[in-house]
């Protein structure tokens, strides 16, 4: 379920774009500062904004230019004033859309729809982009399975590619032995800790040239293990 944020300060209208939202499946949360939907929508997860430009606190033109600086989250701007200036201004500092007072719900959805749509779109394009992981001559491709080190392909078993990926989605994160296990075999998994380090020890003679010295997999004595960028 898609969650979206509404920074508005006008309560009748904000309540009105939620109801309309909600009845097409949205998840909806509402705030009419912008200070505070400036903080939400940086420390929260959310699919979409719409973005009052008139706001108290902070106006809208500033909480997009914000966002923009960390996020591409879609940015759906709305606004009273009918001049072009306003308008060029908001795409300008990064909004995706603009849609003037007052608008039809119905509208709304549509807009919010398309964007929807068209962000869905953009990330699908861009995980399809990073189907593969290389570092330092190491080549996991994710759609064939295959583990390629300095053009020689390594014979993984289907834990230890598991494994590998893992720790190189997540490069220099320290992961204990105990969350390697559940993760990878799962918590009703016959077995222990210990499996975890016999298939790291497998895992290094197949992909490090010097197994005793590894490029790669680190060992964090009395911890775990990490995936060394």
């Amino acid at each position: 379920m898609k969650s979206i944020l509404i920074i508005e300060d006008e309560k009748a209208i904000a309540e009105l774009e939620r109801d309309y939202l909600e009845s097409y499946g949205y998840t909806v949360e509402l705030e009419g500062r912008g200070d505070i939907g400036l903080k939400k929508a940086l420390e929260e997860q959310y699919d979409l904004i719409v973005l009052d430009v008139m706001l108290p606190k902070i106006d809208g033109f500033e909480i997009c230019r914000q966002i923009r600086q960390t996020s591409n989250i879609p940015i759906l701007m709305v606004t009273a004033k009918k001049e072009d200036i306003d308008k060029i201004r908001g795409l300008g500092l990064g909004a995706d859309d603009y849609i003037t007072k007052p608008f039809s719900p119905s509208e709304l959805v549509a807009r919010v729809k398309a964007h929807l749509a068209r962000y869905e779109r953009l990330t699908a394009d861009k995980a399809e982009r990073d189907e593969s992981i290389r570092i330092r001559g190491l080549v996991i491709d994710k759609p064939s399975r295959r583990v390629m080190i300095h053009e020689k392909e390594a014979m993984l078993t289907s834990k230890e590619y598991e494994l590998l990926l893992l720790l190189a989605s997540h490069p220099n994160r320290v992961f204990e032995k105990e969350e390697l296990f559940e993760r990878i075999w799962g918590v009703d998994s016959n077995g222990d800790a210990a499996t975890v380090t016999v298939h790291i020890r497998r895992l290094r003679e197949k992909i490090e040239h010097d197994p005793s010295n590894p490029q790669y997999i680190d060992t964090i004595w009395g911890v775990g293990y990490r995936f060394k960028v």
